[in-house]
């Protein structure tokens, strides 16, 4: 007799060969996927600190997007459980009539949202995706979104402390790094191309901090970039607190010199105190150079010559209805020639010889570079020279030659 071939036990409702599509089977595998999914969601998690945000696919801020627009964990992205004017409609019912009416409301308002989430948002992330998720504590909106997503079947995490743990954190890394901060000062008449050689410096391999950049503003008087609105103080402390976390502080830092306040960004006080008690290299670039320099870098403020001259109006407090009015016309005829031959003469050049000293303490054995080029090339050549002067703070008062 011949042998029996192998068998299988088939469920009765299961038709073969279609195995996988046994109801019994089905109804299991469901059963088993929704435990695991439930197990996801009530299993204790230990609490995910700040620095460990690295091991995550993704970061979520489940805040609103006015929140996040104030300032966020860097790389976050937005996927807000209440909007805006959700955000504020429960606040005032949660006032106004009570807590309870304000969670029912707000329920079904995380409900719609996160459906939408899960809908658009979240719809291509694979089954071992696992995103970190915070809200402003740590509390009900990311701890919502972390429920549903588990319930999915994502490891999905919640920040420990929200948003307000990290902006300690932020805190607490400018406190420790600032003072530490190996700083060399980067000084120059206004149109020294200072910001200029910072990026050059960079480029070279070297350790800046670009607080204009960060500030998204030029510092002076005129320094508004156009169509660029500063960022609110905690982003850039953000910024100035990510950037500080990559430097090696055995290695040089270069900084441009800067007042207390960059627009209406305020710099911390230790970042200040350490940049008045740091080596200064000057450029000293001759008027020529510098017009140019300004001619070129400022050439959008051409653009439109009634805003310019409303600018100019803060100035005749100091400088005189005559001579602002006399500004005010070239800036509306888009004369930015001899605008900025004045600004520099009248305004700009007396106020810098009255602050650096008052400003900062070693300026009488600072580190003077004198220039008469402030093309690409030449910015390059400074840059280099600075890398190399600023690497011995001890050789003071010396004079070198560029272009």
């Amino acid at each position: 007799m011949a042998p029996l071939a192998a068998s299988r036990v088939v469920h009765p409702a299961c038709p073969p060969p279609a195995l996988s599509r046994c109801p019994a089977r089905i109804e299991a595998r469901s059963r088993d996927a929704l435990v695991h999914s439930e197990s996801l969601a009530v299993s204790p998690r230990p609490p995910v600190r700040i620095t460990d945000r690295h091991q995550f696919d993704t970061l979520i801020d489940a805040r609103s997007p006015a929140e996040f627009a104030l300032d966020h964990v860097p790389g976050a992205i937005n996927c807000p459980v209440l909007d805006n004017e959700e955000r504020a409609t429960i606040g005032t019912i949660y006032k106004q009539v009570s807590p309870f009416e304000a969670k029912r409301l707000g329920a079904a308002m995380v409900s719609a949202n996160l459906a939408r989430h899960l809908r658009e948002t979240f719809a291509d992330k694979p089954a071992n995706w696992k995103p970190l998720v915070y809200c402003w504590r740590g509390g009900l909106r990311s701890g919502s979104m972390v429920t549903w997503l588990r319930l999915v079947g994502w490891d999905a995490q919640q920040l420990s402390g929200g948003y307000k743990y990290f902006r300690q954190h932020v805190i607490e890394q400018l406190e420790t790094l600032l003072p530490q901060l190996p700083l060399r000062v980067l000084c120059g008449a206004t149109g020294s191309a200072k910001t200029r050689v910072l990026q050059a410096l960079a480029a070279q391999g070297q350790q800046i901090l670009d607080l204009e950049g960060y500030a998204r503003h030029k510092g002076s008087l005129l320094g508004q970039l156009p169509g660029i609105a500063q960022p609110s103080q905690k982003a850039f402390e953000t910024q100035l607190a990510q950037q500080l976390a990559t430097f090696d502080l055995a290695r040089p830092v270069y900084i441009e010199g800067e007042s207390p306040r960059i627009g209406r960004i305020t710099l911390p006080l230790a970042l200040v105190e350490r940049m008045q008690a740091a080596p200064c290299v000057e450029i000293q670039a001759t008027p020529e150079a510098r017009l140019d320099y300004l001619l070129r870098d400022y050439a959008y403020l051409g653009d439109d010559g009634p805003a310019l001259a409303q600018q100019l109006d803060r100035l005749k407090e100091w400088l005189g209805h005559a001579t602002v009015a006399r500004w005010q016309g070239w800036a509306r005829e888009k004369a930015l020639a001899p605008l900025f031959a004045e600004l520099m003469a009248q305004h700009y050049d007396p106020q810098y010889e009255r602050s650096q000293a008052r400003h900062f303490q070693g300026w009488a054995g600072r580190t003077r570079i004198a220039c008469s080029d402030l093309s690409d090339a030449g910015i390059a050549r400074l840059a280099q020279q600075v890398g190399a002067l600023s690497q011995a703070p001890s050789r003071c008062q010396t004079s070198t030659q560029n272009g």
